[in-house]
């Protein structure tokens, strides 16, 4: 199984899971300072809110698989379409702990194509391994 993410800004993440929550009939699955997300079951999509200054902008998009070969399956399709990849990394980013490839758009719209293999208590990128402690930057961006 796979789903949709969606990745939107919002300016207040309170008021954004209330309305959400009503939406989708569904209460967030993880809720930390400025960030929430939520694992819905009918329409199956996983919905991120970022809390960030440009409310109502989208984020990011992805795509949620199951295990890490559907991640590795997914960069090789995509890489031998032509598409530049960033190859697959394990990471920790937006309170997960993750094995992802990331791809973007003509206009820009990044794609992330991903396993969540644990939760974490990090917004912030990290990349596993990296001789840079401090990471990459900032993830969901």
């Amino acid at each position: 199984m796979s789903r949709v993410q969606l990745a939107i800004n919002v300016t207040d993440v309170d008021a954004a899971v209330d309305f959400y929550e009503r939406l989708f009939a569904t209460p967030a699955a993880k809720r930390k300072p400025g960030y929430a997300n939520f694992e819905i079951a009918d329409p199956p999509l996983k919905l991120v809110l970022i809390e960030a200054p440009e409310g109502g902008t989208v984020n990011h998009l992805g795509v949620e698989v199951m295990t890490a070969p559907e991640v590795s399956a997914a960069e090789a399709r995509l890489s031998a379409d032509g598409l530049a990849t960033t190859g697959i990394d394990e990471t920790v980013c937006c309170y997960a702990e993750k094995v992802e490839t990331w791809v973007t758009d003509p206009d820009g719209a990044k794609w992330e194509w991903y396993v969540k293999t644990a939760d974490a208590d990090e917004m912030t990128l990290r990349v596993v391994g990296s001789p840079d402690a401090g990471g990459a930057g900032t993830c969901c961006a």
